[in-house]
């Protein structure tokens, strides 16, 4: 069973001291959570201004180049943003290193894979309608368009939002019990989390606090990255032995 990383001892008659892991995940790698809020929030309010909100509108506004390639722009928008989220789950995990409890790392781990899946299933459901209409214009009809539509709208209003939901109390909690980040990090999150949770689908710009938050979150770990519990540096920086030490 492996004991960690302070556990591998330096090979016979080598008594170089330890040091850290290459393969650890630098603080600067909080920019990929920064990098996520700017690119899903440019391209959710891209869509939003694009396409229109009247469900019996929804061919129409293809007609518009500036509309469409609007979108374009939203939709290619969209992987980038998700690698960076999953780039910033490692960062958060890392955050919390040794203190990590099991149950809550699964749920976070899993509710942010979810997001992220959901988030993509739909933007690619978008980008093949947009596409299909484009390239053939006469055999898409209306219907076609509002059902594609309307399955955009619940895949990332309903349930990709919930799994955002989810992964912000996750993250609160874990972030109230280990002390990792400031304590009005974690009390937006949980306002956040409500948020989502009961009025993402009443209002489309509700989904919006969730790119907003994790950019909070972002920027306080790149001001603080020492911050660990009780103000003391987090495990992930505590100084690694040296060999026989």
């Amino acid at each position: 069973m492996v004991q960690g990383e302070d556990s591998i001892a330096p090979a016979a008659g080598q008594g170089a001291p330890m040091t850290a892991s290459p393969l650890r995940t630098p603080r600067a790698a909080a920019w990929a959570g920064i990098v996520f809020a700017v690119f899903s929030v440019a391209a959710m309010v891209l869509i939003r201004l694009s396409a229109p909100s009247d469900p019996g509108q929804a061919g129409a506004w293809l007609s518009s180049d500036s509309r469409r390639q609007a979108v374009s722009v939203a939709l290619n928008l969209v992987p980038f943003a998700g690698i960076a989220f999953l780039w910033f789950v490692g960062v958060v995990r890392d955050r919390v290193g040794a203190l990590e409890d099991r149950f809550f790392g699964t749920v976070f781990l899993g509710s942010g894979l979810l997001f992220v899946a959901m988030f993509f299933v739909a933007a690619g459901l978008a980008g093949g309608l947009v596409d299909a209409a484009t390239a053939h214009p006469s055999s898409t009809g209306s219907d076609t368009l509002s059902l594609g539509r309307d399955s955009t709208t619940v895949l990332l209003n309903v349930y990709a939002m919930r799994m955002a939901a989810v992964f912000t109390l996750t993250t609160v909690t874990i972030a109230r019990r280990t002390q990792i980040v400031y304590r009005w990090v974690w009390m937006a999150g949980t306002v956040v989390a409500i948020a989502l949770l009961v009025a993402s689908s009443a209002s489309a710009w509700v989904e919006l606090l969730f790119p907003a938050w994790i950019l909070a979150l972002s920027i306080d770990i790149l001001l603080h990255p020492q911050a660990g519990p009780g103000g003391a540096p987090s495990p992930a920086d505590q100084p690694r032995p040296a060999a026989g030490a």
